[in-house]
C-alpha cells in the first residue's frame, strides 16, 4: 500500500476545505455575499471585506460554469482533450531535446521557476501584492490580486484532482509518457497536469490583463513562462502536462475576469482591450493562439 506525501495531502485537504466553504457560501448563504461597491473614502476593513466577498464569488462562479455550458462549450473541451492527446506524440522527443540541452539552461532561471511556482512562495507573493494594494487603496492592484487568488483556487482544485485521477508517471521516473497509476498517491504518478504551470500562468495572465501595452504584456508572459519551461528542463513534467495546465489557467482567469467585469466589481477601461485566446489544432498547427 502506498501513501500520499504528508505535505501534499495537507495542501489538498486545505484546498478542498476552502472549496467546500466557497460552495456552501455561494449556494446557501447568498445574502452574506451581497456586495455594495465601497466609496472612495472607504476604510481598509471595508475594502478587505469587499475583496474577500468577490474572491469567493469569483471561485463560485468559475466552479459552477460547467452547469451553464452549451454544446459549443463542451465541443471546445473536447478539442482541448483531443489536442492534448495529439500533442502527447511529442512528449518523448521534446523531453529528449530538453535533457540534451539541460546544461545550457541557466540554473538561476531553473531555481526561479521552481520557487515562483511553489504554492507557499506563490501565495506569499500575492499576499504581499494584495496588502500593498489594500494599504495604498490601489484598486487596480486589489483587482489583480482578487483575480489571481480566485483563479488560483479553481485551477488548484482542478490540478489537484487531476493529478490523483489521472495518475500519470513523471518523465524522470523511468516510465514512459503513457504510464498511468490513478489514485496511487505517489509523487511519481502526479505528473498531469502541472501545478507549477497552473500557478505561474494564472498569475501572469491575471497581471497582464491589467495592462494594455503589448510589450508589457509580452514581458509578463515571458516571466510567467519560466516555471513551465524549467519544469520540463528539470524532467518533472511532459510538454502535455504544461500545455493542458496553460490552457486551463487561461480559461479560468478569463471566466472570472469576465464575471468581475459584468458585475462592475472594479473599474475597467471603457474600451476594454483583451487578448483573444483560441485553441487551434490542425495537421500543421497545435497550440494556443493569442490575438491582440
Amino acid at each position: 500500500m502506498s501513501f500520499q506525501n504528508p505535505k501534499t495531502f495537507l495542501n489538498n485537504r486545505i484546498l478542498i476545505t476552502v472549496v467546500l466553504m466557497v460552495c456552501f457560501a455561494t449556494s446557501s448563504n447568498a445574502q452574506i455575499l451581497e456586495t455594495t461597491k465601497p466609496s472612495d473614502s472607504a476604510g481598509v476593513w471595508q475594502l478587505l471585506k469587499y475583496d474577500a466577498k468577490f474572491t469567493i464569488k469569483g471561485v463560485g462562479h468559475s466552479l459552477t460554469r460547467p452547469l451553464h455550458w452549451k454544446s459549443d462549450d463542451f465541443g471546445k473541451l473536447g478539442v482541448l482533450f483531443f489536442g492534448t492527446a495529439a500533442l502527447s506524440l511529442t512528449d518523448e522527443p521534446i523531453r529528449d531535446l530538453s535533457q540534451i540541452n539541460k546544461d545550457k539552461f541557466p540554473k538561476v532561471l531553473r531555481d526561479f521557476g521552481w520557487y515562483f511556482g511553489n504554492p507557499q512562495n506563490y501565495f506569499l507573493a500575492n499576499a504581499g501584492l494584495y496588502t500593498f494594494g489594500l494599504i495604498t487603496k490601489n484598486e487596480k492592484i486589489r483587482k489583480a490580486s482578487v483575480l489571481i487568488i480566485s483563479s488560483s483556487i479553481t485551477t488548484g482544485l482542478i490540478q489537484s484532482i487531476g493529478k490523483s485521477v489521472v495518475g500519470r508517471a513523471r518523465p524522470g521516473s523511468g516510465f514512459d509518457n503513457y504510464t498511468f497509476n490513478p489514485f496511487s498517491g505517489e509523487a511519481t504518478f502526479r505528473s498531469f497536469p502541472s501545478g507549477h504551470t497552473a500557478l505561474a500562468i494564472t498569475m501572469a495572465h491575471s497581471v497582464a490583463k491589467q495592462f494594455e501595452n503589448p510589450w508589457i504584456k509580452a514581458g509578463i508572459y515571458t516571466i510567467g513562462s519560466i516555471p513551465p519551461i524549467s519544469r520540463i528542463i528539470d524532467d518533472a513534467h511532459w510538454i502535455t502536462d504544461i500545455a493542458f495546465s496553460t490552457a486551463i489557467s487561461i480559461i479560468v482567469v478569463d471566466s472570472i475576469d469576465k464575471f468581475l467585469f459584468e458585475k462592475d466589481a472594479y473599474d475597467y477601461p471603457k474600451k476594454k482591450k483583451q487578448i483573444s485566446w483560441n485553441l487551434r489544432f490542425s495537421t500543421n498547427q497545435i497550440g494556443i493562439v493569442g490575438t491582440f
